[in-house]
């Protein structure tokens, strides 16, 4: 199954902290539960508690503006630490201070500069619903492969279109299991 990447940003409070042996470290929330992100109007998303409880073991990157050529931090050298809690998904990188632009960004964070985030993920799981008026989808399961600290999250147009076309084609898959209902119906089926 062919899955199309995701990218989700949101402002957040990043905090930076210098430890006495000179070590420097960016944290805050990457994603918050149960709040909802406008879409577009009308349509909203939100993230599941247990959206990430599958994923934390795997190799997450921490990039800068979701470019792959200015890691910050991973988990698997221990650089990135992640965790979830009831508020939401956390995390921590340490600077690599010999990282010129590592070392500009946590300063751009510790003025108040760059205070957003991003995650990139593969939606695995989600649900659906719609009130005749509005659509919201609560992401079940997601598949974590970055997080990001961005300047401009990356909420592109890309992704919005992919979130319109998939309500497009529920309604539409909607339309046709409620004329097959129906017809079972007409011809005294259950």
């Amino acid at each position: 199954m062919k899955r199309n990447r995701q990218a989700r940003s949101i402002p957040l409070q990043f905090k930076t902290r210098s430890e006495e042996d000179g070590e420097k470290y960016i944290s805050g929330y990457f994603a918050v539960f149960n709040s909802n992100y406008e879409m577009w109007e009308g349509a909203t998303e939100s993230v599941d508690v247990h959206a990430f409880d599958n994923t934390l073991q795997d190799d997450i990157r921490c990039l800068i503006d979701h470019d792959t050529h200015l890691v910050l931090g991973r988990t698997k050298s221990g650089t990135l630490t992640l965790k979830v809690d009831e508020k939401g998904l956390w995390g921590e990188v340490n600077i690599n201070q010999a990282d010129q632009d590592a070392v500009n960004l946590y300063e751009r964070v510790k003025r108040g500069d760059v205070d957003q985030c991003s995650f990139g993920f593969d939606i695995l799981s989600e649900e659906f619903t719609e009130n005749g008026r509005d659509v919201h989808w609560t992401i079940k399961e997601a598949k974590l492969y970055e997080v990001s600290i961005c300047t401009f999250p990356a909420y592109e147009e890309t992704e919005v279109s992919a979130r319109k076309n998939d309500y497009g084609n529920i309604k539409k898959r909607n339309v046709e299991m409620w004329k097959k209902q129906t017809l079972k119906k007409l011809k005294g089926e259950k």
